[in-house]
């Protein structure tokens, strides 16, 4: 059994590494694109006129909001591993009692 709970671990552990540098390659993804994006808009309008609106606002919040989510997801885990992290401190508490 032990080594089934090792596997687990090891799968967990797993899937957290790729969701971690799954965040990793948005991250720079979301650099480069919002990047572009501003760029394009200072060449077209922005240098040109002071009063310009900056529309590439909105895809860098939209955007950026996607990246808050799977940011929760790859460093602060999700409701199975709190799950999981209270029952053991569950079991370790029933077993000190006895």
């Amino acid at each position: 059994m032990n080594t089934e709970a090792n596997n687990n671990n090891d799968e967990r552990l797993w899937q957290i590494a790729k969701d971690r540098a799954a965040f990793k390659k948005s991250v720079f993804s979301y650099l480069i694109v919002i990047g572009f994006l501003w760029a394009i808009w200072w060449i077209t309008t922005g240098n040109k006129y002071n009063d310009a609106y900056p529309w590439p606002i909105w895809p860098m919040l939209g955007w950026g909001l996607g990246l808050a989510f799977q940011y929760f997801k790859a460093y602060n885990g999700n409701k199975n591993d709190l799950a999981s992290k209270e029952f053991k401190k569950l079991k370790e508490e029933q077993e000190k009692q006895f």
